[in-house]
């Protein structure tokens, strides 16, 4: 079997998604900025050079998002403690190569976090290329990363997985096809709407599933 997985990690393969919501909403409540945390959880997955102008606006990112973003990260780093793996995580990653893919790990995510949640889901050596926020000029929903991610190992066919609609959206962007799994709390209409083929409801039954994922060339 061949071609490239680009596998998300966050809300994907590790427990953030919630976490990264309370963590935004304390970092806006710092400039007295209160955004709701269910309109915040909609944008998770969408990197922080972009969430802060879609929730609270251009002129809030314009004066206070660098500030925001800085104080996300220290909200974030404090909760890192509490993320967990989600079941079954590591064993998608033994799938996935046990197929006979290419496994790049790609994430919005800030690198030391990154880091940390290989670390979680025990990532090891499976993955043959890394790629994160620091890589990359735009995060999700833009298709940087995973450009960057075709560019790492030389891919000409690739499968998107991730669990937000950014991760489908960014995928349609490349012209790339995507799957998801809902442990981001997106639902299953919103993520094929967003471009997703399949929608899974856990990474358990992802992994079983695995043989099935068909990489293709990005589309003009």
């Amino acid at each position: 079997m061949t071609g490239t997985v680009i596998l998300d990690v966050d809300g994907t393969l590790v427990d953030t998604n919630y976490h990264h919501a309370l963590a935004w909403y304390r970092a806006f409540r710092r400039y007295d900025v209160t955004i709701p945390v269910w309109t915040i959880h909609r944008h998770i997955g969408m990197g922080g050079d972009q969430l802060v102008g879609a929730v609270a606006g251009e002129d809030v990112d314009a004066r206070h998002g660098d500030d925001i973003r800085a104080a996300w990260t220290e909200e974030a780093d404090a909760m890192l403690d509490e993320i967990s793996a989600l079941p079954g995580a590591h064993a998608l990653l033994e799938a996935v190569k046990d197929a006979g893919f290419t496994l790049v790990m790609a994430s919005s995510g800030k690198p030391h976090h990154v880091e940390r949640y290989a670390e979680l889901i025990e990532a090891g050596e499976l993955a043959d290329a890394w790629v994160s926020s620091g890589d990359v000029e735009q995060t999700k929903p833009a298709p940087d990363l995973l450009q960057v991610a075709m560019e790492r190992v030389g891919a000409e066919a690739a499968v998107v997985v991730g669990d937000s609609v950014w991760d489908c959206r960014a995928a349609a962007r490349l012209g790339l096809p995507s799957v998801a799994v809902r442990t981001g709390g997106f639902s299953n209409e919103e993520l094929r709407e967003a471009g997703a083929t399949s929608v899974y409801s856990s990474v358990d039954e992802l992994t079983a599933d695995v043989p099935s994922l068909k990489p293709q060339e990005p589309q003009a």
